[in-house]
């Protein structure tokens, strides 16, 4: 038989990768910031005792270094510790899990670790999460309950208390599971005689006596009386095989003593899952499955034990007998979610080599292969625990192959919701309520809000001169239904936006998102167009540096798209890249600016509200998972004198319906490669762009940013593909050529509301298209080399806000009092940061 094609790889490679996989195995998480286990517990499954051994394993070296690669740092313990310390418990497990594709976990929650997290926790924040109950637990539980007196205790009342008790927490588990592997042996009499069981357990109620190390005939009765409630409530028992503890009769954990179980008439309807796939009885394990309908094998095979070698060849001995609808995945991880992270890790890798080499073999067709890999990843747990059917309200319907590892498929652990929305002056503002409020109350009536709080400017938290706005009045503050996702980095909290109105239905004149929308609904009104936008986002990554003035220096020193510059940071832009797609936010590049330190996100186009919705949570994004890592993130434009600055480009286009109706055709109407409403459009932009830049360049240190060959746009002209002019109309990739599809605005920065800028340009496109004007001759080239002087925009805030005055056109379309607002906080950051001196820092973190 042929090997697979490349293609037929690359397939098989996808579905093993992309199918959702159920974790059917694992034990409770501890909080790692505070908890007294050792990270090195996690490779050795120990309570609190490290042996030396494990770090002498491949098993462990090849950890290690998986570990470190994925978390960007040394493959050494010590500085994986250090590492993972900087992360709270859910930001931990996130970055763990965030690529996994896992749709549910089941998870015994009774071995005591030091500061486990509650199962309600672990529901929080897994997908779908299952509890499994271990039947040596109960027995240890209910024990204690019914020797209370110790005279008057009977074996039957103990039987009857364990029995009635199970049953009931039968209805709230998926399966039940047994230590019996482990603490003793799996040659279970199926025929024990009650009597040998109570005169055991009368010498288990004397003092100084316990259960927990009963003789064989009552831990046999016991696992009997377990099997049949499993049995009866229709559950799986998972049944603890292979891997002891140290001193125990390897030959007793066998499987194949389980066959007089096995055989009895009574169990001939259970459903038993070995885990371990009882290695090292691999070979007897797969020979179990084949014959007894019974019998399915788990192949979490402990990963933290095996060499990438040993799992290989376990995975590949299953699969010589087993039944390929009875092999199970788990990661049988233990406190630390970096053990659930190499478990699937391995497993997908494993699953890929051992398939590929069925293939090869002809014992499986290709579209075997691909559906072996659907059904030992998840759908074989689906199908044995019924998890479509389970008793947890997380439930998302795991079967269907949705992407459930996005954190907006569950939210039962969502404590509080974040109404967010941004100012006048550009920054983002919150309130935050609880969940509960949310629903009863905040959804339909908001919350309230002083009016002033659109009239505050970025050094102070009250209403500037003469911005019409004062403590008098509140407005409410709506959620956008549309608009709602679980915060990545926050998984107790949900993030929405918000619109400003003064009672519920009726907008208020000074908001930002409502003024967007209005005009975007001119736009599609009177010209049948929608505005769409896409942002480029720069910003620094800071350090701390005690001897430097601001006391933060860039992350790295290396040039423009530097490969070195992207490796310092490329595990944290991941991790924004992630956080973001989370909430709807689709990146379409990640590079390294020219400034040290300085990166750059670029996002797609969309609607011109989404568009802006977008960059404001990008913004919220990059400043919050930086500064977990004790970082600092800026989009301030000017940070350093000396270096490179910070700007938010946008790319802005017409469309009706599917067609982009800015670029040109072959029509004598279309001229530069625009069409004729492109160039009334881009047309009415350059008219108005000094007032524009009093919205999208809104503090003096917008205006350090903006001079002549930085590549900012300074002068006040257009070009084609010109990087030095502030209007750039622009041929991406797929373009033909000569035409254009967008074009791109320089001078508007991270400070700038984003929904007031869109707003900007777009009344004065809409001037442009009503008045029919006419656009310019382009500069195609460098404008401080052009003959003939050029006239620079405004080179100071002072410049554009007055240009903004006088501007009767954008003051009636973007709404009068709403300008006359934005120009009083304009000319309260002029007045105050005119007197003051260096205020970079302060800048830095607010923005």
């Amino acid at each position: 038989m042929a090997p697979l094609t490349e293609r037929e790889l690359s397939l098989l490679r996808d579905r093993i990768y992309s199918a959702p996989l159920v974790d059917g195995h694992t034990r409770s998480l501890v909080d790692h910031q505070t908890s007294s286990i050792p990270f090195l517990c996690g490779f050795e499954e120990t309570e609190g005792h490290v042996r030396e051994t494990p770090i002498h394993t491949l098993s462990f070296k090849r950890g290690l270094r998986e570990i470190a690669s994925h978390y960007g740092c040394n493959p050494s313990l010590k500085s994986i510790e250090a590492h993972r310390q900087a992360f709270t418990l859910e930001r931990l497990y996130f970055k763990c899990l965030e690529s996994s594709n896992m749709s549910a976990v089941l998870i015994d929650d009774s071995l005591p670790l030091d500061k486990t997290c509650s199962f309600d926790w672990h529901k929080s924040v897994f997908p779908n999460a299952f509890r499994i109950l271990q039947i040596e637990t109960l027995t240890e539980n209910v024990f204690k309950e019914v020797v209370g007196n110790r005279d008057k205790c009977t074996f039957d009342d103990f039987v009857d208390r364990f029995m009635s008790t199970l049953k009931e927490y039968s209805k709230q588990v998926v399966a039940l599971k047994s230590m019996a592997g482990y603490h003793g042996a799996l040659d279970i009499d199926p025929q024990v005689a009650k009597s040998e069981a109570e005169n055991a357990f009368k010498r288990c109620i004397q003092p100084c006596a316990s259960i927990c190390n009963a003789e064989k005939c009552l831990s046999d009765y016991i696992f009997l009386c377990g099997l049949k409630v499993a049995t009866e409530c229709g559950l799986p028992l998972q049944v603890h095989t292979g891997f002891t503890k140290r001193g125990s009769d390897l030959v007793l954990i066998n499987p194949l003593h389980l066959c007089p179980v096995l055989e009895d008439q009574q169990f001939t309807k259970s459903r038993l899952v070995l885990l371990h796939a009882s290695y090292p009885f691999l070979k007897e394990a797969a020979y179990l499955s084949n014959q007894y309908p019974q019998v399915y094998l788990d192949f979490g095979l402990a990963v933290t034990k095996f060499s990438f070698k040993g799992l290989f060849s376990a995975v590949n001995e299953l699969l010589e007998t087993a039944p390929l609808n009875k092999i199970l995945f788990s990661t049988d991880a233990y406190a630390f979610p970096e053990a659930i992270f190499l478990g699937i890790k391995w497993a997908r890798e494993v699953l890929l080599q051992v398939l590929q080499c069925t293939c090869a073999s002809g014992d499986l067709y290709f579209d075997e292969a691909l559906e072996a890999a659907s059904d030992i990843l998840g759908g074989n747990a689906n199908n044995l625990y019924q998890l479509s059917h389970a008793p947890n309200d997380t439930l998302n319907q795991v079967s269907k192959e949705t992407d459930p590892s996005s954190t907006n498929n569950h939210k039962t652990g969502v404590k509080y919701v974040r109404l967010l929305w941004s100012d006048s002056s550009g920054q983002r503002r919150c309130r935050v309520v609880p969940k509960e409020r949310f629903e009863k109350v905040v959804k339909t009536h908001g919350v309230g809000l002083t009016t002033c709080c659109m009239g505050m400017s970025s050094h102070v938290d009250g209403p500037a001169k003469d911005c019409g706005l004062n403590a008098v009045g509140e407005i409410r503050i709506l959620p956008d239904s549309e608009s709602k996702w679980i915060i990545p980095w926050s998984l107790e909290e949900e993030l929405t936006l918000v619109d400003m109105h003064m009672t519920p239905g009726s907008p208020w004149e000074y908001c930002p998102r409502s003024t967007l929308k209005r005009l975007s609904a001119v736009l599609q009104a009177e010209f049948g167009l929608v505005m769409k936008a896409g942002f480029e986002s720069e910003f620094y990554i800071l350090k701390p540096d005690p001897e430097a003035k601001l006391k933060w220096v860039g992350l790295d020193n290396s040039s423009y798209c530097s490969s070195l510059s992207f490796d310092a940071a490329s595990d944290l832009l991941f991790e924004i890249s992630a956080a973001l797609s989370l909430m709807d936010v689709n990146v379409q590049q990640l590079h390294a600016e020219a400034g040290c330190g300085q990166y750059e996100i670029s996002l797609n186009y969309e609607p011109c509200l989404k568009a802006a919705d977008d960059v404001l949570i990008l913004r919220e994004t990059v400043k919050a998972l930086v500064q977990r890592r004790r970082l600092l993130a800026t989009f301030l434009p000017k940070l350093f004198p000396n270096d490179i600055g910070s700007g938010s480009h946008v790319h802005v286009s017409l469309w009706a319906g599917d067609k982009n109706v800015f670029q040109g055709d072959s029509s004598e109407a279309s001229h530069y490669g625009i069409s004729k409403i492109g160039q009334e459009f881009l047309a009415g932009v350059f008219h108005h762009l000094p007032s524009i830049l009093a919205f999208t360049a809104p503090l003096p240190n917008s205006y350090d940013r903006i001079k002549p060959q930085t590549w900012s746009g300074a002068h006040y002209c257009w070009g084609r593909e010109n990087r030095e002019a502030p209007l750039r109309t622009s041929c991406p990739p797929g373009t033909d050529l000569g035409v254009v599809s967008n074009f791109e605005l320089k001078s508007f920065d991270g400070c700038a509301n984003p929904h007031l800028g869109l707003a900007a340009i777009l009344a004065a496109g809409i001037d442009g298209m009503r008045r029919h004007m006419k656009l310019s001759e382009p500069i195609d080239n460098d404008p401080s080399l052009v003959e003939e002087s050029l006239k620079l925009l405004p080179t100071s805030l002072d410049q554009s806000t007055r240009e903004l005055e006088q501007n009767s056109v954008l003051k009636q379309l973007i709404g009068t009092s709403l300008v006359k607002c934005i120009i009083a906080v304009r000319q309260s950051e002029i007045e105050f940061y005119k007197k003051e001196g260096d205020v970079a820092r302060m800048l830095a973190e607010r923005y």
